[in-house]
């Protein structure tokens, strides 16, 4: 009998099955400085201990997308080895701030079947939880996943479709515990605009671009401890669809969130995750633009200090243009199209 993991295909998953996912992960400054090193963020409250402290955080967290990413990378082996795509996400929820020295770790419930006509594939909903060392939830999001078949005779389960929320209530959010953002120094944070800065329906233009490294994205991906074999295996990629290894969708949401920093500095807290497409796969040699439009504005109950904003966040290959169609006539997104992010930040007022 093999003692290694082959990972779970399409027909393993059983609505309401639990995975408690191997292994915890201790998030250290040395993953922080690596991840500043890949993606060059700015936003000043997780790039000073001082600033963090001045509007309430013991130091500062560990950015958003990387205590996503490594809740995310404990999933893979269990959920997406045997993953054609990972196909969207929805209802994601941050909790309490992570800070180097806290250990995370995930759990995942099957919320969702449905084989697709072909027979090949079928697609897998599962909710995640990611927790730190005491219990305290550090993120809780919902994912889907097209995985294959490894016997196609294999009969098809029940179709089980979850309801998932389009947006996250702004009821929902979570502000960290003891945040006060009336002292925000906006001359060291690099940007003078706030919550009362932006309206709904306004488009902004990140203008830089960044190119997508082959290294990097392999160097990313292990520190996440993500397995996926289209990330690192040529011989695997050979003989797949594109003949190349793809990229990690969330490789690129970290690139186009840090490239947001440029119009929107002071959007600090990624609070939620309503919805997420990964539009069309990315290869080294990309060069990722970015541009965000502004959905709604939501105040927060008893706050004078913040606000909430839900953005789009979208992301593209080789166009520095971002008035360009994003779908095609028959509803596609266009081929340069790569990420289409739908989330909620906490800013100050």
């Amino acid at each position: 009998m093999s003692k290694t993991n082959p990972g779970n295909y399409f027909e393993d998953f059983r609505i309401g099955q639990e995975i408690r996912h191997a292994t915890p992960r201790t998030i250290t400054s040395g993953d922080v400085a690596l991840y500043t090193g890949l993606y060059g963020p700015r936003f000043a409250v997780q790039s000073s201990d001082v600033y963090a402290h001045r509007i309430g955080f013991k130091s500062a967290p560990v950015d958003d997308l990387l205590a996503f990413h490594m809740v995310f990378g404990k999933t893979v082996p269990d959920v997406s080895l045997n993953a054609v795509a990972n196909l969207g996400y929805a209802g994601g929820v941050f909790g309490v701030p992570v800070y180097p020295g806290d250990t995370v770790s995930s759990v995942s419930t099957v919320t969702g079947l449905k084989q697709n006509s072909n027979g090949k594939t079928g697609v897998v909903y599962v909710n995640t939880v990611g927790r730190n060392q005491r219990g305290e939830m550090v993120l809780d999001y919902n994912r889907w996943v097209m995985v294959v078949k490894k016997d196609q005779s294999a009969p098809a389960p029940e179709t089980v479709l979850p309801e998932l929320p389009t947006v996250v209530s702004p009821e929902a959010l979570q502000v960290p515990i003891g945040l006060d953002a009336s002292d925000y120094d906006t001359e060291l944070s690099g940007s003078p605009d706030l919550w009362d800065d932006y309206y709904v329906g306004e488009k902004i233009d990140h203008i830089d671009g960044m190119t997508l490294e082959e290294a990097e994205h392999q160097i990313a991906t292990r520190l996440y401890q993500n397995t996926a074999k289209v990330h690192f295996d040529q011989v695997a990629a050979s003989a797949g669809r594109f003949g190349k290894r793809l990229i990690y969708g969330g490789h690129v949401i970290s690139l186009a969130r840090a490239l947001s920093f440029n119009g929107l500095g002071n959007a600090f807290k990624i609070a939620a995750i309503n919805a997420g497409a990964h539009a069309n796969p990315a290869f080294a040699g990309d060069t990722v633009f970015a541009w965000s439009e502004v959905l709604d504005k939501f105040e927060l109950p008893g706050r004078r200090d913040l606000g909430a904003l839900r953005l789009r966040l979208v992301a593209v290959r080789d166009r520095r243009e971002s008035d360009f169609p994003l779908r095609t006539e028959d509803g596609k997104y266009h081929a340069d199209v790569l990420l289409d992010f739908d989330y909620t930040v906490l800013i100050p007022r």
